[in-house]
């Protein structure tokens, strides 16, 4: 399958997944359990004028990808059970991935299931209700060695 090219000028609709918002109603705990998980502190906090914390963000990935925890009471749906789209992020090695995150804490979702050549997912609750996908995918291995 080649690259699909667009029949118009401008550029497409979605141009790239550029942040991801977890709800977590202790914002602190959730801040401590992905800093320890991911190994960097969160570049970006912000509170509601009380001081209450409201938003903390981290930059990862090859593409500083913004993974972002909101507090629960600005969720626009319930929180705390897992639900909704998964958004997998590329690993390496999706079998070490997945052992170091329930390691630490998180609950599996779903089981290492391979999709088709080259792409392998799974996915697991953190301990937030919040899901967070990992994937194997030589597509973003592709991409990322031809930029």
């Amino acid at each position: 399958m080649g690259v699909i090219k667009p029949n118009r000028k401008e550029p497409p609709m979605l141009r790239g997944m550029c942040t991801v918002s977890f709800f977590v109603a202790d914002m602190a705990a959730a801040t401590r359990w992905y800093a320890e998980l991911f190994g960097v502190e969160p570049y970006f906090e912000r509170s509601t004028p009380d001081g209450t914390p409201a938003y903390t963000e981290f930059r990862i990935g090859d593409y500083q990808g913004e993974f972002g925890l909101l507090n629960a009471r600005f969720a626009p749906h319930e929180v705390g059970q897992a639900a909704g789209a998964i958004v997998y992020w590329h690993v390496d090695d999706i079998e070490k991935s997945l052992a170091r995150v329930l390691a630490h804490g998180a609950t599996l979702n779903e089981p290492v299931t391979e999709r088709g050549p080259g792409f392998v997912t799974a996915s697991v609750v953190d301990p937030f209700g919040n899901v967070l996908g990992l994937m194997f995918n030589q597509h973003y291995l592709d991409v990322l060695e031809n930029r």
